[in-house]
């Protein structure tokens, strides 16, 4: 358990060093280079895809909200601005579709509970296993448990793993603000882990 702890936080204390490099993507694919465009979408598609299947979109309609998304970004490229997060972009024009996808088929539901996607590995041993469902249990409980801004910060920032501007871009708030939500997130986190500890020892 201990080493889960770390490996969480060492996740929520990254720094912003890429920002730089990122920013001179978002510039030559503003400038219409295809090839930037192309790394671009390699390497958001994947997390873009898990992060809609983790609101219960289903396959299909998940690559196909992700191809408009990418393909929106491309045809407006022109109002690009380098120094902001095209990655928080990307994800905010896919979850606005989203939001469009659900209301149109009747099939949002604001009180459902929302799927999240299971990191357990399946070869290992039976008791390690169960610790860890455990522990992703345990997780899943204290983030449910936190306010609903609080959950939406802890969310982008640890399981999409969005740098603080990032999520301050996409929820449309401070980095400030993200930074306090995140240090309550995880003072509430500390907190249920410890009882946990307790409990399991």
């Amino acid at each position: 358990m201990d080493l889960s702890v770390i490996h969480l936080l060492l996740i929520l204390s990254a720094s912003l060093d890429g920002e730089s490099n990122e920013s001179r993507i978002y510039l030559k694919i503003k400038n219409g280079d295809q090839q930037a465009f192309r790394k671009f979408f390699e390497a958001h598609h994947d997390e873009l895809y898990r992060y809609l299947y983790s609101k219960g979109v289903a396959k299909e309609a998940a690559e196909d909200l992700i191809q408009r998304a990418f393909v929106y970004i491309w045809e407006n490229r022109a109002s690009i601005e380098e120094h902001k997060s095209l990655r928080a972009y990307l994800f905010r024009i896919a979850y606005t579709r989203m939001l469009n996808l659900f209301r149109d088929n009747e099939k949002f539901d604001q009180n459902k509970e929302i799927r999240e996607l299971d990191y357990t590995d399946s070869s290992s041993q039976p008791d390690q296993d169960i610790h860890q469902r455990e522990l992703n249990k345990t997780i899943e409980e204290a983030i449910s448990a936190m306010p609903e801004k609080r959950q939406n910060v802890f969310r982008l920032c640890f399981m999409q793993e969005f740098t603080y501007k990032e999520a301050a871009e996409f929820l449309d708030v401070s980095v400030k603000t993200v930074e306090n939500h995140m240090g309550l997130a995880l003072k509430d986190l500390r907190l249920s882990l410890s009882k946990a500890a307790e409990d399991y020892l």
